[in-house]
């Protein structure tokens, strides 16, 4: 009996021992792996870049210096000039395409948001059966803030910035507002559009829009500071989005400008380039900008009434011609010019002119930042990567530019190879385009300025359905060769048909939905469902 005990205390005591062994061991093995964690941080926040994406509102092809604008944009002629210029991206006629497909890498039709845009009182938003860039890139570890227009919907919070993958949101949740008071109409009436992810912000009235937007993306880039995860800030300005109105000051400079509209619009134009002077000098002073991939884009073309200037294009906002879709680009930034000398013989300061769409940032990023595409329904984007930095082919051959069903068809139906071509629908394969239906206004506006007779008045009948060019050889959009080339008519057409077969319905309920009424909610525009 006592060796029994005997052996049994021992047998004890060695079991305690390897069970305190095994404890300090997995202690160990936690305590490395942690380290081995957080040095996997450090390494990949070294290794992946910042991604600053800075989208402006109704900015238009020729009113960027570099294009040979009479209005001065220093910073961002600076910022292309050691980066590299996309001189064949495109975007979406109109602001919530442009962004929805941005956030999806998705196309319209596969969104169901075909038609229009978002308004402030419709119980409408980006569908949530898909990740955005920003829900992507937190999981891949970044810390993830946006600043300005959202304009994805907000009827249920579920749909608005701070529940789509960013950590804060600052700005205003529709198509626009008043540049001081921060305020947009119903009924006549204006109410706040102004918040951040906390609630509505009602005490920075009288602050200039893109002064504030400014300001705010600063104090997001300080609150960074030196964190070891990686910063995506998606700065999306109003500027420069009717109405009108800018600080006098930035419009002396342009005294000379007969028309008051362009005059205030250059006016704009400044205090934007100013803003993305103040944000590239901050990214410098707090250490961040060699790590820094800046993108710029514009959402869709400017509007010539209110100001824009999209020459030599065809068209402007809202149309399906280049002045509408064709959009200003360019990528820049510390992190770029470094891969660039790294993974080839490239340098900074190029132009590229590989076709390139704005649902194509969606892959490029998330893949450039470390993230996955899981859970993502079928992209329509393409990794561009490779392109912009190294000049390769572009994935990308065809682009659908859109097909929307509800848009007011043009003359009657009549069907061309199995496609009603009096719906309004464009499609780009390599350098053809095809557009059907109504196409917006397809008139051709020359640069401002003196020597000039105005306006050249689209001149094709109301009655045409269908045009073809070669976008390569005619960019101006002037030589239709749909009746020298049917073989490429047609099989452009066919896919129109092919895409159409993929579309999912159209959502556009009632633009007004009365539970949306502002007064119900406290005087501030926000979700009412």
């Amino acid at each position: 009996m006592r060796v029994t005990f005997l052996k049994r205390s021992m047998i004890m005591a060695a079991e305690n021992f390897i069970l305190l062994l095994t404890g300090s061991l997995l202690v160990a093995i936690a305590c490395a792996a942690v380290y081995d964690q957080n040095e996997a941080a450090r390494t990949s926040s070294v290794e992946r870049p910042h991604i600053v994406f800075i989208l402006a509102d109704d900015y238009g092809f020729n009113d960027v210096g570099y294009h040979g604008s009479e209005i001065a944009t220093p910073a961002l002629d600076d910022l292309a000039r050691h980066g590299v210029k996309l001189e064949n991206y495109y975007v979406q006629p109109v602001c919530t395409p442009t962004r929805s497909q941005l956030m999806s890498g998705r196309y319209q039709i596969h969104t169901g948001l075909q038609h229009q845009y978002i308004w402030n009182s419709q119980a409408n938003g980006l569908p949530l059966d898909s990740p955005t860039i920003a829900d992507k890139l937190k999981e891949a570890g970044y810390s993830t803030h946006m600043v300005g227009k959202w304009h994805l919907g907000f009827y249920k919070k579920e749909y608005m910035p701070q529940y789509r993958g960013f950590d804060t949101y600052f700005g205003y949740l529709g198509g626009w507002t008043n540049y001081y008071d921060h305020k947009i109409p119903y009924g006549g009436i204006p109410y706040l559009d102004f918040r951040n992810e906390k609630g509505p912000v009602g005490n920075e009235t009288g602050h200039y829009s893109a002064n504030l937007f400014t300001d705010k993306a600063l104090q997001v880039l300080k609150e960074h500071g030196r964190s070891e995860k990686p910063l995506f800030l998606y700065l999306a300005y109003q500027s420069v989005h009717s109405p009108l109105q800018v600080p006098e000051s930035y419009m002396k400079p342009y005294a000379y400008i007969k028309n008051k509209n362009r005059r205030t619009y250059a006016g704009m134009v400044a205090a934007l380039d100013e803003g993305v002077a103040n944000l590239t000098r901050a990214l410098k002073q707090q250490g961040l900008w060699d790590n820094t991939l800046l993108v710029f884009s514009t959402d869709n073309g400017g509007c010539v009434p209110q100001g824009g200037n999209n020459f030599p294009l065809r068209g402007w906002k809202g149309s399906l011609w280049e002045g509408g879709v064709k959009g200003v680009g360019f990528v820049s930034g510390g992190y770029l010019t470094r891969r660039m000398r790294k993974d080839g013989e490239m340098g900074p300061g190029q132009i590229n002119r590989e076709l390139i769409h704005v649902s194509d940032w969606f892959p490029t990023l998330v893949k450039l930042a470390g993230g996955n595409l899981n859970g993502t329904k079928p992209l329509d984007g393409v990794d561009q990567w490779d392109t912009i930095t190294k000049g390769v082919k572009s994935g990308r051959t065809v682009l659908l530019h859109n097909i929307d069903p509800l848009y007011k068809r043009q003359g009657s139906s009549e069907i061309q190879s199995s496609w009603d071509i009096s719906v309004r629908a464009a499609v780009r394969s390599g350098d053809y385009k095809l557009i059907t239906g109504y196409a917006g206004n397809g008139s051709w506006v020359p640069p401002p300025g003196e020597g000039h007779s105005g306006v050249v008045v689209d001149p094709d009948p109301p009655t045409k359905r269908l045009w073809l060019f070669n976008i390569k050889d005619d960019p101006e959009e002037y030589h239709d060769i749909s009746d020298q080339q049917p073989e490429m008519v047609e099989r452009l057409l066919h896919m129109l048909v092919a895409f159409n077969d993929t579309a999912v319905p159209v959502r556009f309920p009632p633009t007004k939905d009365p539970k949306s009424n502002p007064a119900l909610h406290g005087g501030v525009w926000g979700p009412w469902e």
